[in-house]
């Protein structure tokens, strides 16, 4: 990877995932290949919410060929999985050598038990069966800021790439100060910033001004190799001429041959 540009991604849901559940302002068509293209953005996250996409995966995979790298869950929105979803993705690594990882979304669960989906010792065996023909993998796990205080250690060390969140925007104030608790907590994995576009633990819109502020942090981290990628969420929002998402897409064109 090259520019800056080659570190974005896009976390794709299907179309309209988001229509009930967070206050966003219409119904959605967009699709996450019509969102990654309106950003500009050459890489995929694509994560199963509540279900959709259904497997097999083959066909609807085949659109994602163009990107520079994809990324397909193992486990989807709030920490659904299978062994039959693990070996369905499995094979969309097999046939497509743009695929680069498998994303862990919701893994550590915010149940009163704070249960997690894969013990330590799962994940070590889940992680022997993510390799391609000597092609190893990444296995990428999601962490909320919230999270920083649980025993996420044991787990973390089984995990390539760490993608940090932050759920409520008004925490963005202090995303330098738990970006640095983050790096001592795990030191050996790589980090992604992921930069919400809706402040979906408020159910409202992103304040412009924190928008720019995780942007403008996650463009120096870059710069100075703090992280690997940005990822924007979600294409599901892509269309609903939401003010952050318009300034994102024309931050991106502007810093986009960094």
């Amino acid at each position: 990877m090259n520019t800056i540009r080659d570190r974005l991604w896009i976390w794709g849901h299907e179309a309209g995932s988001h229509d009930r559940e967070y206050n966003t302002p219409a119904p959605s068509r967009m699709t996450p290949v019509e969102g990654a293209c309106y950003l500009n953005v050459p890489n995929m996250i694509m994560v199963r919410y509540e279900g959709q996409p259904a497997p097999p995966y083959d066909q609807y995979a085949r659109a994602f060929r163009p990107f520079n790298q994809f990324v397909w869950s193992i486990v989807g929105a709030g920490g659904e999985t299978s062994e039959e979803e693990i070996d369905h993705v499995r094979r969309l690594a097999e046939q497509n050598p743009n695929m680069t990882g498998f994303m862990m979304d919701d893994f550590f669960r915010n149940d009163r038990d704070q249960t997690v989906v894969y013990s330590p010792g799962q994940l070590a065996d889940i992680r022997k069966r993510l390799v391609i023909e000597d092609r190893p993998l990444d296995l990428w796990v999601v962490l909320y800021q919230f999270q920083l205080d649980r025993p996420v250690q044991d787990h973390l060390v089984h995990c390539d790439v760490v993608s940090y969140w932050t759920w409520q925007a008004e925490r963005l104030t202090q995303l330098e100060d738990d970006f640095a608790r983050l790096e001592a907590l795990s030191p050996q994995t790589r980090k992604v910033l992921g930069c919400y576009m809706w402040d979906y633990g408020n159910k409202k819109p992103m304040p412009l001004d924190l928008m720019k502020h995780q942007c403008e942090i996650g463009l120096r981290w870059l710069e100075e190799g703090r992280i690997e990628g940005m990822v924007f969420l979600a294409s599901c929002i892509c269309d609903l001429d939401i003010e952050a998402v318009e300034w994102t897409r024309g931050w991106i064109e502007e810093i986009v041959n960094q």
